[in-house]
C-alpha cells in the first residue's frame, strides 16, 4: 500500500485520539476558560528585588518578601485591578477591574512562591444575568473578589452590591447568578466609599459560609467602617477600628481563620501609604468593634503604588503566601505592582 493510500487513515487515527483526548481533558488547568476564550493581551514584566528602596532586607516583621513584578500591559483595560483570588498554589490569578472587566493568567514562580514572571494574560468583560456587560448596566465599578464553595463574589462599591458569579467561569460568556441580598444599611453607604473589601470565610471554621464585607472609608478616624458578616440566613453588622486616615481596599482570611485587612493611604499630609492587618478569628462577630495587629506598614520609601488587591493562598510546602497587587487607574503616572510575601509563624 502506498504512503497517498495510508495518510487519509492516519490522519483519522490522530483526529480521533485528538477528540477522546478532549472529551478527557479537565474544562481548563484552573477551571478557568477564561485563559482560554479571554482575550489575549501582551505583557512585559520588570522583577521587583527588593521591598523597601535602596535597602537588601526581605524580613518585616513575621513577613518574608519573595519577589514582586511591575506589570505593564499592551491594553490599557488591565489597569484599574482591584481584586484578585489566587488558584493552583499561585500558579494563576483571576482580577478584577474597577471598569467590570475579568483579568487572568499564569504566574511563574520559583519553589518558594517568589514571581518571575506572568503568561497568558486574557481579558473578559463581566456580564449581568441578562447578558449583558455590567458597563451597559452602570454596575461595573467592581473592587473586589473572593471565592467560596458556593462561587465567586465580586463587590461593586458605587451599587454597594455584591455580584454572584457560578464557579468555575466555563466561558467568557458566563452570566452572573445573582445579586447577594444585603441590609439597608449596606445599600445606603456613600457611593464613593461603599463595599471596598471583601473575603470568604474558610469553610472549616466558625465563620464557615459567610462573606465578610467591609466599606472603602468613613468621614473621619473618630468613625469605624462598617463591615458585615452576610450569610445564607441574612447579615450582620460589625466594625473594625480606623485609624491613622487609611482606608479599606481589599481583605482576606488566612487559613486559620483570622482575617487580615489591606489597607490604603493616598493623601498630601501622608503621601502615599500601604497597611496590612490581622484580625483574631475569634474576635469577628456580630456587634463587635474590631482592631487588628499591624503586620506591615509601607510608604513611599517602598516598592508600593495604589494596593488595592489581596490575596492568600498555601504553597505545596504549607507555607501562606500573601499576593498584593495595586490599582494604576489605567494612569501613566502610576504603575501596577504585583508583590509576594511569605507568612512566617509556627502557626498561619
Amino acid at each position: 500500500m502506498g504512503e497517498s493510500q495510508r495518510l487519509p487513515g492516519t490522519r483519522r487515527f490522530v483526529a480521533m485520539i485528538g477528540a477522546v483526548a478532549a472529551l478527557l481533558a479537565p474544562v481548563s488547568a484552573h477551571g478557568l476558560d477564561l485563559l482560554v476564550e479571554g482575550e489575549r493581551v501582551k505583557l512585559r514584566t520588570k522583577p521587583i528585588e527588593t521591598f523597601h528602596i535602596g535597602h537588601s532586607d526581605t524580613k518585616f516583621g513575621r513577613l518574608t518578601f519573595l519577589g514582586g513584578l511591575e506589570l505593564l500591559a499592551s491594553d490599557r483595560k488591565v489597569g484599574g485591578l482591584s481584586g484578585m483570588i489566587m488558584l493552583d498554589q499561585g500558579d494563576a490569578f483571576l482580577a478584577v477591574t474597577d471598569n467590570g472587566h475579568w483579568v487572568a493568567g499564569d504566574v511563574q514562580q520559583t519553589d518558594e512562591g517568589a514571581p518571575t514572571g506572568i503568561d497568558n494574560l486574557r481579558i473578559a468583560s463581566l456580564l449581568g444575568a441578562d447578558g449583558k456587560t455590567l458597563r451597559a448596566r452602570w454596575g461595573h465599578d467592581t473592587e473586589a473578589l473572593t471565592l467560596s464553595p458556593s462561587g465567586l463574589y465580586v463587590t461593586a462599591e458605587t451599587r454597594n452590591a455584591i455580584y454572584h458569579y457560578p464557579w468555575p467561569l466555563t466561558s467568557t460568556k458566563t452570566l452572573m447568578v445573582g445579586e447577594v441580598a444585603l441590609p439597608e444599611e449596606a445599600s445606603k453607604l456613600p457611593r464613593n466609599a461603599g463595599l471596598e473589601a471583601l473575603a470568604a470565610a474558610p469553610d472549616d471554621g466558625a465563620l464557615a459560609g459567610k462573606l465578610v464585607a467591609v466599606a472603602e472609608s468613613t468621614p473621619s478616624d473618630a468613625h469605624d467602617f462598617p463591615a458585615f458578616l452576610i450569610g445564607p440566613n441574612g447579615s450582620e453588622r460589625f466594625s473594625i477600628r480606623r485609624r491613622d486616615r487609611f482606608d479599606a481596599t481589599d481583605a482576606a482570611f488566612l487559613p486559620n481563620g483570622d482575617l487580615v485587612l489591606l489597607e490604603r493611604r493616598f493623601n498630601l499630609r501622608d503621601l502615599i501609604g500601604m497597611r496590612l492587618r490581622r484580625f483574631d478569628a475569634a474576635s469577628i462577630k456580630p456587634g463587635a468593634v474590631v482592631d487588628g495587629e499591624v503586620i506591615l506598614e509601607a510608604d513611599f520609601s517602598h516598592q508600593i503604588d495604589n494596593m488595592e488587591a489581596l490575596a492568600i493562598h498555601q504553597n505545596a510546602a504549607g507555607e501562606v503566601i500573601l499576593t498584593l497587587l495595586s490599582d494604576n487607574n489605567r494612569s501613566l503616572l502610576q504603575r501596577t505592582v504585583f508583590l509576594r510575601f511569605r507568612l512566617d509563624e509556627d502557626e498561619s
